[in-house]
């Protein structure tokens, strides 16, 4: 397997300064990807702008996101997705997820957590449609539009898509729909047990997810996490707290553990924003850097 390790830096990224010093450390210092994740009511870039940046700024590193899908116009989103594809000379990596359950950021994403599901299943065919160039109707809950044909193209052909969650609609759609698996807020057991579901309904729709497409989003904390921060983690996702690798050490045992039960992507996000992105990164190239393959 090829291990690659990206690094998660929505945190305290929404400056030209800092996420140009991180553009910069992820490149010379050897890691894989960048990634922008997108929750409308935090202090985020929205990922598509942060990854157009980036990809302007960085010929090498890749960038990856994981972008909402219900509440999206469809065409926008395929559109707005190749762009960036064509931007970047194919770089892009492409995770769609539900959307985050607490509020603020519930209603604002404007539609209710139990139809999520419905309105992924609807509009992730629509979106490999319009990126493979045909010319595209539809009426649903995805939306209705009439003979859309997409231009430009992603460079990527196909453009793959891969999926998160852990609950059993979500580990069905990912072997039903996805290109690959990245969830996070499991343990390794749990992400095994995931992945065999996932292959058993990727069998049934009569496809399959290749062995080097499992990978998982770690949130992680260099040093003690303070208790008002794990309040609020645990507030708005549960588990957060407990599933949070604290200081390299921790950190590193927990990659191999993933590793050991046949994932090979990996996300790593400080879940506390460093002073320094720099000090941080070389950090976290030292403790894990050299699982890369």
């Amino acid at each position: 397997m090829k291990i690659r390790i990206g690094v998660g830096a929505a945190t305290a990224a929404s400056t030209p300064e800092a996420l140009a010093e991180i553009v910069t450390g992820l490149d010379e210092l050897g890691f894989d990807s960048l990634w922008l994740s997108e929750v409308l009511t935090g202090p985020v870039l929205d990922p598509s702008v942060g990854l157009a940046w980036a990809a302007a700024r960085n010929p090498r590193v890749k960038l990856g996101t994981t972008m909402l899908l219900p509440g999206r116009n469809v065409v926008r989103l395929a559109k707005q997705l190749a762009s960036l594809d064509v931007l970047c000379h194919g770089r892009l990596l492409v995770t769609l997820v539900p959307g985050l359950t607490y509020p603020p950021e519930r209603e604002a994403i404007g539609v209710e957590p139990k139809q999520r599901g419905a309105v992924i299943d609807e509009a992730l065919p629509l979106l490999r449609c319009l990126w493979a160039g045909e010319t595209v109707s539809h009426a649903g809950v995805a939306g209705t539009f009439r003979d859309v044909k997409l231009s430009p193209l992603p460079v990527q052909q196909p453009l793959e898509v891969w999926l998160g969650g852990t609950v059993p609609a979500a580990l069905e759609r990912c072997g039903r729909l996805s290109d690959g698996w990245l969830p996070s807020l499991c343990t390794p057991q749990e992400a095994a047990a995931g992945r065999i579901v996932i292959d058993e309904a990727a069998a049934r729709a009569g496809r399959s997810i290749s062995p080097e497409h499992f990978g998982m989003s770690i949130g992680y904390a260099s040093a003690p996490i303070d208790p008002a921060t794990a309040r609020l983690m645990a507030a708005r996702r549960p588990r957060s707290v407990e599933l949070t690798p604290v200081g390299w050490p921790a950190l590193r045992e927990r990659l191999q553990r993933f590793i050991d039960v046949g994932f090979s992507k990996f996300v790593l996000r400080p879940v506390i924003a460093p002073r320094s992105w720099r000090a941080e990164l070389e950090a976290l190239s030292a403790a894990v850097g050299d699982l890369q393959t």
